[in-house]
C-alpha cells in the first residue's frame, strides 16, 4: 500500500467531516424529516449550540476499536477477536461509550454481554446467534470510517479490516455496510469522482444484497430526478421507510439516506451535511458517516472553517473507561490514525517534524494540521483572535496565531486538562474522566512575536482550590523565539484543570505559539477528603478524577471513597501513559470479600492487581481475562488501614505491603509497560481508598 501525498490532509479533513456530522445530527437524532422541517424549515448549519461537544458512540467506536489494531500486537493482521478484544477493553460496563438498550434490543449491548460471557467473535454477533433483526442494525457502518482512514486508497484492505470489526457485533446487512462505507472512505483519498467511489465501494459486497438494492435504487432515482432529494426522500420513506425493517434503527434505510445526501449534495459538504440532516431518522450517525467520506473527498479547502469547524475548535471528547483518553483532539486521532497506516504501509511520513510527533508527542499541540487549533482556549478582558498560521514555526512548518488588546491585565492562553459537568451542555453518552496533566510534570512552549513586547508567564490551574501555579515571567524578545516553561511541583490533594500562557504587554500584541507540551513524570497524591461527586444527570455522577468500570463509587461522610460490588468493580485513574512509576494506596478494606489495587491500568482487560482474599495476597494480570502470577498467604482483616506499595519498572513490579517488601515479578509473556492506577473488588466486596501516590 503507497500512502497518497495529500493523505495527512485529507485524513484530518476526514476526522473533521466525522465529528461535524456527529455534532449536526446529535441533538435531533431520532427526529422525522417533517418534524425537522417544521421546526427548523431550510437547515444550513447545527442545529444547536454546545457549551462543548460531549461524547458520542458514534466517535467512541471508530476511535477505540481502531486501538485493537495496535493493542493486539498482530503486525496489523486484524481478526475479529482483536476488535472484540478492544470494545471489552474500552467500554465500560453497560454505561457510557454507547447505547445500553437491553439484551435483543441494542445490537451492541447484545453482542457485549455475548463476549463477556464467553462467545468468542464473530459468532457474537452473528444471526446465528442474535437473529437477523439484532444482526442488521446501524451500527454496522456507524462505527467503521476509521478502517477506510487507515487505509488511503486500498479498499481491499478497508473491507478486511471493516468485515472483521463489524461482525463482532453485526452480520449480513451490518456488515455488508461495515464494509461499503469503509472502502467508499478509502477510495475518496484517490477518486475525486462520486459515482466511482460509490461504484467501488459496490463492488465490495454481494449483488444480491438488501444493502445494494438500496444503494442501487438510490442511484437509480437520482439519475432521473437529479435536482429534487426531498423527492428522491419521499421515495426512499416509500419503499424503504421504517415501517418495512424491524428493531430500534435498521441500517438499510439509513444507508439510503446516506447515499441520498452524497449524491444530491454533488460533492459540495455544506449541501451533503445540511441534506443528510434534513432527511431525519438516525441523523448522527447518516451525516458523520456522509461527512467522512465527503471531507476525505474534498480535503479541508472543501470545509467552510467559520460554519463548520470553528464551533469545534478541534475537541473531541470520548466516554471511554480510560478518563484521561475521553480528552483528546481531533489532530491526535488523525495522527493516531496516520501512525498506523505508514505502519501498515511499511512507509515514513515525509518531514522530520511529522515523524517526531507520531514518535515523541502525539498528544502536543503542534498546529501541523493547516487551521488546527487543538481546542486552545483563550481568556482576557479584551479582544482576542487565534488563527492557524503559516507565518512562523518553531518546529514544522505551522503555528497558532494569536492577537489581542492591551488590557492592563494578562490574557490567558490555555488547553483545559479536566472536564466537569458545568463544560458541557448535556451528558451525552456519560463522560466521566481523569487529568492529562499532573503535579510533577512540566509544561513547555515556544512562543514569537514579531513587533510585540511583554511577558510570558506559563501557568496551570488547581481546580479544588482555585490557584494558579505560576512559572517565571520571561521577556518577549520580538524576531527571536522564546521557550518558557513550568516545572510543576508536587502537590497534595490537587486536581489541574487547565494550563498554558499567561500573556501581558501594554499594547496591541500578537504572538506565535507552537509546541505546547506536557512532559515528565508525575509526583502527586489524590488524597479522597479533596475529591468530590461530579453530577452530570441523577444517573450519572462520577467521583471526580475517576472512571468506573462496573461497580457503586461514590464518597461518604468520612470523606473516604468508597468501592463496592454485587460481582466484581474496578474504578481507575491516572494517565493512560504513565510507564514506570511507584504507586502508594492506603486503603481500608470494609468487609471480608476480595479487594486489591491496579497499576499499569490500559483499560477494563488489561492491567496489573494486588488482590487481597480468602487469606492470600497475590498478584494477578489482566489480559483479557485474571490469572494469577503469584500467591502468599496473608492474614488481613476487616475494618484496618493498610498501605500498599507497587514499584512498575520495566516489567517488573515490587509489591510492598505496611512497609514490608512482600515479593518482586518479572513479567516475560508480553508484560504490560504502561498504564493508569486504581482499585478493585469482587465477590461482593467493598473496599476505601483514603489515598493514592504516584510517584
Amino acid at each position: 500500500m503507497q500512502i497518497p501525498d495529500n493523505y495527512l490532509e485529507k485524513l484530518y479533513a476526514g476526522w473533521l467531516g466525522k465529528i461535524i456530522g456527529i455534532r449536526a445530527g446529535a441533538n435531533i437524532e431520532g427526529w422525522t424529516y417533517e418534524k425537522i422541517r417544521d421546526t427548523y424549515g431550510e437547515l444550513d448549519g447545527y442545529p444547536a449550540d454546545f457549551i462543548n461537544f460531549a461524547a458520542d458512540d458514534d466517535s467512541n467506536g471508530p476511535f477505540f476499536f481502531l486501538r485493537g489494531l495496535k493493542d493486539s500486537e498482530v503486525d496489523y493482521q486484524l481478526v475479529p477477536q482483536n476488535v472484540a478484544d478492544a470494545l471489552l477493553n474500552y467500554a465500560s460496563f453497560e454505561h457510557g461509550f454507547f447505547w445500553w438498550g437491553g439484551y435483543g434490543v441494542s445490537t451492541e449491548h447484545t453482542a457485549y454481554l455475548n463476549l463477556r460471557s464467553g462467545i468468542p467473535a464473530p459468532q457474537s454477533g452473528s444471526i446465528a446467534q442474535n437473529g437477523a433483526t439484532v444482526a442488521e442494525q446501524i451500527g454496522g457502518q456507524i462505527f467503521i470510517d476509521s478502517w477506510g482512514l487507515v487505509a488511503p486508497g486500498n479498499p481491499e484492505l478497508a473491507a478486511q479490516y471493516a468485515k472483521a470489526a463489524a461482525s463482532v457485533t453485526h452480520d449480513g446487512n451490518g456488515i455488508y455496510g461495515g464494509i461499503f462505507i469503509a472502502v467508499a472512505v478509502s477510495w475518496a483519498f484517490v477518486e475525486n469522482d462520486l459515482e466511482r467511489i460509490l461504484d467501488k465501494a459496490s463492488s465490495f459486497i454481494p449483488a444480491d444484497c438488501e444493502y445494494l438494492r438500496v444503494v442501487n435504487a438510490m442511484r437509480g432515482f437520482h439519475r432521473q430526478h437529479p435536482d429534487d432529494w426531498r423527492a428522491a426522500f419521499a421515495y426512499l420513506k416509500a419503499n424503504f421507510g421504517y415501517d418495512k425493517y424491524p428493531g430500534n434503527c435498521h441500517i438499510i434505510p439509513n444507508a439510503g439516506v446516506v447515499i441520498l445526501a452524497l449524491l444530491y449534495g454533488n460533492g459540495d459538504f455544506t449541501r451533503t451535511i445540511n441534506i443528510c440532516n434534513m432527511c431525519g431518522w438516525d441523523t448522527d450517525c447518516n451525516v458523520a458517516n456522509a461527512g467522512c467520506i465527503t471531507g476525505v473527498r474534498n480535503g479541508l479547502c472543501g470545509i467552510d472553517y467559520d460554519k463548520w469547524r470553528k464551533p469545534i475548535n478541534d475537541l473531541l471528547i470520548f466516554s471511554s473507561v480510560v478518563g484521561s483518553l475521553n480528552i483528546l483532539d481531533i489532530p491526535y486521532c488523525a495522527s493516531y490514525t496516520a501512525s498506523l497506516a505508514y505502519g501498515i504501509a511499511g512507509q515514513q511520513p515525509d518531514g522530520a517534524a511529522w515523524k517526531d510527533i507520531f514518535s515523541t508527542r502525539m498528544d502536543s499541540c503542534h498546529f501541523e494540521y493547516p487551521g488546527s487549533t487543538h481546542a486552545i482556549r483563550t481568556r482576557t478582558d479584551g479582544t482576542v483572535t487565534i488563527e492557524n498560521s503559516d507565518e512562523q514555526a518553531y518546529t514544522g512548518a505551522r503555528s497558532l496565531k494569536i492577537c489581542g488588546t492591551a488590557t492592563g491585565t494578562p490574557t490567558a492562553i490555555y488547553r483545559q486538562t479536566y472536564y466537569q459537568p458545568e463544560d458541557f451542555s448535556d451528558s451525552r453518552y456519560d463522560p466521566s474522566f481523569s487529568p492529562v496533566l499532573y503535579p510533577g510534570q512540566t509544561i513547555r512552549a515556544s512562543v514569537f512575536s514579531t513587533e510585540a513586547t511583554g511577558t510570558v508567564q506559563m501557568y496551570a490551574k488547581d481546580l479544588h482550590s482555585g490557584k494558579l501555579v505560576l512559572g517565571e515571567k520571561v521577556s518577549i524578545q520580538p524576531g527571536q523565539w522564546i521557550t518558557p516553561q513550568l516545572a510543576i511541583p508536587a502537590m497534595d490533594g490537587a486536581l489541574l484543570g487547565e494550563a498554558g500562557l499567561l500573556v501581558e504587554c501594554e499594547q496591541d500584541w500578537c504572538i506565535y505559539l507552537d509546541d505546547l507540551v506536557f512532559d515528565g513524570k508525575p509526583n502527586y497524591s489524590l488524597v479522597a477528603s479533596a475529591e468530590r461527586m461530579e453530577r452530570y444527570t441523577f444517573a450519572h455522577i462520577p467521583v471526580s478524577q475517576f472512571t468506573t468500570m462496573k461497580g457503586l463509587l461514590r464518597i461518604e461522610d468520612d470523606r473516604l471513597i468508597h468501592l463496592s460490588c454485587a460481582d466484581f468493580g474496578e474504578a481507575y485513574t491516572g494517565r493512560w501513559d504513565w510507564k514506570d512509576y511507584t504507586a502508594e494506596f492506603t486503603v481500608i478494606p470494609v468487609n471480608g470479600k476480595k479487594w486489591g489495587v491496579n497499576v499499569r491500568v490500559q483499560g477494563a482487560m488489561r492491567s496489573y492487581a494486588v488482590t487481597f482474599g480468602d487469606g492470600t495476597l497475590s498478584l494477578r494480570k489482566n489480559q483479557n481475562g485474571y490469572r494469577t502470577l503469584w500467591e502468599i498467604p496473608f492474614n488481613w482483616q476487616p475494618g484496618r488501614r493498610y498501605d500498599i506499595r507497587v514499584q512498575a519498572d520495566g516489567n517488573t513490579l515490587t509489591v510492598w505491603a505496611d512497609g514490608n517488601l512482600i515479593r518482586a515479578y518479572t513479567d516475560t509473556d508480553h508484560p504490560l509497560l504502561e498504564g493508569a492506577a486504581g482499585i478493585s473488588v469482587s465477590h461482593g466486596g467493598h473496599c476505601c481508598l483514603d489515598t493514592m501516590r504516584i510517584s
